[in-house]
């Protein structure tokens, strides 16, 4: 099954300063600020919801499309995908931009100071989806908000079956504009706070917007795992312990590819969402959103043996 992801790739340069910020800053001249921090190195990182999506699904034998933009230092990023089996065929290269980054400095006491460059993010991926939609599935990660509008159409209007996650850039969206790729997607997902502000952008209520949808939405939760709506039920979803938790970052985009691994397989709702909640656990062990490794064989044991091997 073609699988279609929507989304970001971006480096994460990551930055550890070994005091704290507060001690640097004079209330009374934040006005005039103006201060530089020492930091111990810098650590780069593969990042970007599509780019995170991708690789978890890589892991579960799956070759996903990444539908995104990435500028003229992706040479690095392009061989890391390529190691992972990763198709380039619908990333545009935009010469004159730098690949979205995020610059991460976190202090002792876990305060952080980010800078975010959008660089080739700002351009559309400008893929077309062939037109035979049949056997495919489609998710709309943050990235490109003209891509978000432009793929929920096509998906729509070739019957492929789509996610709809906004994420991070629902506050750079209008109510209208998220209503409108909403309605007719398969799956609404977000995190519970996302939710509250898609409820208030358009004025709806849950119960509306589910109705506007054409299987469920999903709600997640951190470490009180996912609260599954379908038009019949709810279902509420445990998060799957892992290991150690070292690091949240990217445990939400793991949960979607564990969520499209199971539905490309043709398993219910809930057992692609158990699926997905497995998938999130991998990632929070380690620090960075493409770090954790993982087999099609240690995924189903963790996943067994969590969910008493109710699921198949």
């Amino acid at each position: 099954m073609n699988i279609y992801v929507s989304g970001s790739l971006a480096y994460d340069r990551i930055m550890d300063f070994p005091g704290r910020f507060s001690d640097h800053i004079l209330p009374d001249k934040i006005h005039v600020l103006n201060v530089c921090f020492n930091v111990n190195g810098l650590a780069e990182k593969f990042g970007g919801t599509a780019g995170n999506i991708a690789y978890n699904l890589a892991m579960l034998k799956e070759k996903p499309l990444i539908l995104a933009s990435a500028g003229k230092d992706f040479s690095h990023y392009e061989a890391w995908l390529k190691e992972n089996g990763l198709s380039l065929e619908g990333i545009r290269v935009i010469p004159e931009e730098f690949t979205a980054g995020a610059y991460i400095t976190t202090d002792r006491g876990d305060n952080q100071i980010t800078g975010f460059n959008p660089g080739a993010m700002r351009y559309p991926s400008g893929f077309s989806i062939p037109d035979s939609g049949q056997g495919a599935i489609g998710i709309l990660s943050p990235g490109n908000i003209e891509d978000m509008l432009t793929y929920s159409r096509e998906f729509k209007a070739k019957q492929i079956a789509f996610i709809f996650d906004p994420g991070q850039t629902t506050s750079a969206m209008s109510g209208k504009q998220v209503l409108e790729i909403l309605t007719g997607c398969d799956i609404f997902i977000s995190n519970d706070y996302e939710l509250e502000m898609v409820l208030r952008m358009t004025g709806m209520t849950k119960s509306d917007l589910l109705a506007q949808t054409k299987r469920a939405i999903i709600t997640t939760l951190a470490e009180n795992g996912s609260l599954l709506a379908t038009h019949e039920k709810e279902v509420r979803i445990p998060a799957v312990p892992p290991r150690q938790v070292v690091d949240p970052t990217g445990a939400g985009d793991a949960y979607r590819a564990g969520l499209i691994k199971g539905l490309v397989s043709g398993r219910p709702l809930d057992t692609s969402a158990r699926m997905g909640a497995t998938c999130a656990s991998f990632a929070v062990e380690c620090k960075g959103t493409q770090e954790h490794r993982y087999t099609p064989e240690t995924f189903w044991a963790r996943h067994h043996a969590f969910f008493d091997g109710k699921d198949s």
